[in-house]
């Protein structure tokens, strides 16, 4: 059931909102941010470890972000992406530069979504 409270983080993709290709998105029950159609950035407003940001990237991405953007850590639960907490010191910080690096289509960022699996009949031969 969608939840009806609205995240207090969504101000963070207000610097995408002139972006032609902007798309924002419910996923786990907080708001993720595509830009040409790549999943970006996800803001999460619930209990922890789901509050604060996550930087969609691959494992291999994680070094250099991390070496400018210390705050940055493997999110506990999603550790192929990286998190700040929002109640980081650097959290607007790296919530600024982070949607600077989108915008800059920063290739360290981003990641193809998974196309979603369709309900119905199953394409299985009945044995």
């Amino acid at each position: 059931m969608p939840s009806s409270i609205r995240n207090s983080l969504v101000w963070i993709f207000d610097a995408f909102e002139r972006d032609s290709t902007f798309i924002s998105k419910r996923m786990f029950g907080c708001d993720a941010a595509y830009i040409d159609g790549l999943l970006c950035l996800v803001a999460a407003d619930r209990d922890k470890p789901w509050n604060g940001l996550l930087v969609c990237t691959s494992q291999e991405r994680h070094a250099a972000l991390i070496d400018e953007m210390p705050a940055l850590r493997p999110h506990p639960v999603l550790g192929k992406w990286l998190y700040v907490p929002q109640d980081d010191p650097a959290f607007e910080t790296v919530v600024e530069r982070m949607t600077a690096l989108v915008l800059a289509r920063d290739s360290r960022v981003g990641v193809e979504p998974k196309p979603r699996k369709r309900g119905g009949k199953s394409t299985l031969p009945k044995t």
